[in-house]
């Protein structure tokens, strides 16, 4: 992995015995997110440090992307039961970001693992999860 300027960082330094890497191309890895929100729950984490999403060049968004796609393919083919996904990035301290090396959360969902899902990624907002004026 690469570097970071500053303090250590823990994506900096992935270890073998701390994670596992389920994929991975010339600038990106894929692994199991420690602290899953659903089963299959994936990071997609650039190997250079940069600090979130807007930090990577076009090409590490690119092999990210190409990950992603990759991992939703196989998460299915694995789990007849995943029906949707959430993609997300926290980028930011003020936007819930807590691990400053940019990564991205794909999360399977699964029907009637939540009682009403509309609104998806709204519910940071719960009151502005319903799609309505006011």
């Amino acid at each position: 992995m690469g570097s970071t300027a500053n303090d250590r960082c823990i994506m900096c330094e992935l270890r073998a015995d701390r994670f596992e890497i389920v994929d991975e191309n010339e600038l990106c890895l894929t692994l199991r997110d420690s602290y899953p929100v659903t089963e299959g729950h994936r990071l997609i984490i650039p190997r250079r440090h940069a600090e979130n999403y807007f930090d990577l060049n076009v090409e590490e968004v690119a092999a990210a992307t190409r990950l992603m796609h990759q991992a939703r393919t196989r998460l299915q083919a694995d789990d007849a039961s995943i029906s949707g996904f959430n993609i997300g990035m926290n980028c930011g301290k003020s936007a819930g970001q807590s691990v400053f090396h940019a990564h991205i959360h794909l999360i399977p969902r699964r029907d009637g693992d939540q009682e009403n899902p509309q609104g998806g990624v709204r519910k940071i907002f719960p009151e502005k999860a319903a799609y309505r004026k006011g």
